[in-house]
């Protein structure tokens, strides 16, 4: 068995893995979302098509990175509840409770609530 100070170091580092992807991926839900704005006001001002073709290309890209960051997160929420449900023990720390607190906030980012 690892010692705890190992153990709380690693809840840390997993706990931060899963905040960055959160943000990460309400950052392209975002970008997605304002990047479509941009498309649709281009078309009602009546652009150039081609300009309107590229923006909606970008606008894909954006759109094809969101379900990589859900497997992501999914795949380190997974990881993180795992080390947190075999170190029950350590419940009384902050980093369990940080880690716990980080997973029910990510559970929501993924169901987009």
């Amino acid at each position: 068995m690892a010692a705890p100070d190992a153990i709380i170091k690693n809840i840390r580092i997993k706990t931060g893995v899963v905040k960055r992807i959160a943000k990460e991926k309400n950052m392209y839900e975002k970008e997605a979302q304002m990047l479509q704005e941009r498309v649709e006001k281009m078309k009602a001002e009546g652009r150039d098509e081609h300009d309107i073709k590229k923006q909606q290309e970008v606008t894909q890209e954006s759109n094809m990175m969101i379900p990589d960051c859900v497997k992501r997160l999914k795949a380190a929420m997974a990881d993180l509840g795992n080390l947190l449900d075999s170190n029950q023990d350590l419940c009384d720390a902050e980093e369990y409770k940080a880690a716990k607190n980080t997973m029910n906030e990510s559970a929501s980012v993924l169901t987009g609530n």
